[in-house]
């Protein structure tokens, strides 16, 4: 419990620069949208210009972009890409830390197993993780009821930005495994950056492409379809498990490796 209380605090400082930082992301977004709103139709004139891959590319669905659930959906994908990089920053951090800080000899002579060291990180980084989401997802209902003058169904709003928690562990789970590899890691940012843009860049292809069902699974971006969860209220269920599995797999590993793994002593 120490440790769980240790890691928490590690982590206030970092948790709270990202939740500011994605909170201050949405809301230059929303600010935009009573202007967009108003001139709804040359919006549409100008969008409709654009090639249907590029609308793909940016997520434009011009069946309803005027309303708030529909801007609010085309300008999410970089507030995921912003918790992405959260949560793969802080998955490949919040092991190789140890190393990084030569504090690892001090930590694993303690009377405690590695796994129960890896557990204590594992909750306080999906504790910090939810509180940035909680944070964040209270800013924008106020946020959105300032720009909002209309209506709008409150549980689709609520599942759209869910899928940033989901996103966050997904990424979270495949830095934890990432980072169990490296013996001493310097920087975690310039890997979290390279694999994140990565995968969001995946996603970009595909979602100009004829965006198959087969080739999603190659992106964790494309696992939640904004424009699906507004029609149906729900997920798609098939990359709801497949994002859970990612999650399960990676952390598993990583109690396996990190486990076994041998951490030189710090010179």
């Amino acid at each position: 419990m120490n440790m769980y209380w240790h890691e928490l605090k590690s982590l206030r400082k970092s948790t709270i620069l990202w939740a500011c930082a994605i909170i201050a992301l949405a809301a230059l977004f929303l600010s935009v949208y009573p202007g967009v709103a108003k001139d709804a139709e040359d919006f549409k004139k100008l969008l409709t210009g654009y090639p249907p891959a590029i609308r793909a590319m940016l997520g434009v669905n011009l069946d309803y972009f005027s309303s708030i659930l529909g801007f609010y959906s085309m300008v999410f994908s970089f507030i995921l890409l912003c918790g992405a990089i959260q949560g793969m920053h802080v998955g490949i951090s919040i092991l190789s830390k140890e190393s990084r800080e030569r504090t690892a000899d001090f930590l694993l002579v303690k009377p405690v197993s590695r796994p129960a060291i890896v557990s204590a990180k594992l909750l306080a980084s999906i504790t910090m993780l939810l509180v940035t989401d909680i944070v964040f997802y209270a800013a924008l209902s106020i946020l959105v009821r300032l720009v909002n003058t209309g209506s709008y169904d409150e549980k689709t709003f609520f599942l759209i930005n869910l899928t940033l928690l989901f996103m966050q562990l997904i990424f979270f789970a495949i830095g934890m495994f990432i980072s169990v590899f490296f013996n001493k890691l310097r920087s975690a940012l310039p890997i979290s950056l390279g694999v994140v843009f990565g995968f969001y860049i995946i996603g970009v292809l595909i979602s100009t492409g004829k965006n198959e069902k087969l080739v999603r699974y190659l992106s964790p971006f494309n696992y939640f379809n904004t424009a699906y969860i507004i029609n149906h209220t729900a997920y798609e269920f098939s990359y709801l498990i497949t994002g859970a599995a990612i999650f399960l797999i990676a952390i598993a590993a990583s109690y396996v490796i990190y486990t076994k793994k041998d951490i030189h002593a710090v010179n």
